[in-house]
């Protein structure tokens, strides 16, 4: 199935929603993982952990590779990319807005500078 740039930022933003899942990313951007290393730092069974990895890699956020026996995830950054991409633009919008309340807030400081050397 091929998804859409909303579907796939609406998938990612799931993903990230849930602290399990983000320190999964976190310990994978260390380096690939197997699941029983992923599961080790968690009080939750194996099969609980799978399904977050399931949740991870829906999203893209992860992918595993064979490795004889055992499947290492690894993290890819793709999807993180395109969220920092898609917020990017909303700060801008925001730096934008700042700046012209900082002119805004110069302005009326200059304004009341004035009356005050006014009424002296």
């Amino acid at each position: 199935m091929v998804m859409t740039s909303s579907q796939r930022l609406d998938a990612t933003f799931a993903a990230l929603a849930d602290p399990t899942r983000r320190a999964i990313l976190a310990r994978l951007a260390l380096g690939e993982a197997s699941v029983t290393e992923l599961a080790r730092p968690f009080a939750m069974t194996q099969p609980a952990i799978s399904k977050h990895l399931n949740v991870l890699e829906r999203a893209g956020l992860i992918s595993h590779g064979q490795d004889a026996q055992r499947r290492p995830r690894r993290l890819e950054v793709q999807p993180l990319a395109d969220v920092s991409d898609w917020l990017e633009g909303y700060r801008q919008f925001w730096e934008v807005r700042f700046q012209h309340l900082d002119a805004l807030l110069d302005e009326m400081k200059t304004k009341v500078k004035k009356r005050r050397r006014a009424k002296r």
